[in-house]
């Protein structure tokens, strides 16, 4: 990240400073990835194209989920703020329901 964002540049050796724990938590994220893109395309040939895709797109859902739910990511966020969010879940939702019936 030579011309980052925000924040100063790092380097390759950056990454190299963080904690065991803070690596293994990546490398088993990236392992519950891979399994669960595996069992989509698995899905695919039984369930169908247009099905295993819109499932596999509530991956989305899920860790927007999280983030509100679990890590109270808008906890301090104006009032307005949580009827724009349950508008993205339902929206999101319904986007998901017409993905997987356009089979």
């Amino acid at each position: 990240m030579r011309y980052p964002a925000a924040g100063l540049p790092v380097s390759y050796a950056d990454y190299f400073k963080g904690t065991i724990s803070a690596h293994l938590a990546g490398i088993l994220g990236g392992a519950i990835w891979c399994s669960g893109m595996t069992f989509s395309l698995i899905a695919s040939e039984q369930a169908g194209f247009a099905i295993s895709y819109g499932l596999g797109q509530g991956a989305t859902l899920v860790a927007a989920a999280w983030g509100v739910f679990v890590w109270k990511e808008f906890k301090t966020a104006p009032g307005k703020v949580n009827t724009w969010l349950a508008f993205m879940f339902v929206c999101y939702i319904a986007g998901l329901m017409f993905l997987i019936l356009s089979k």
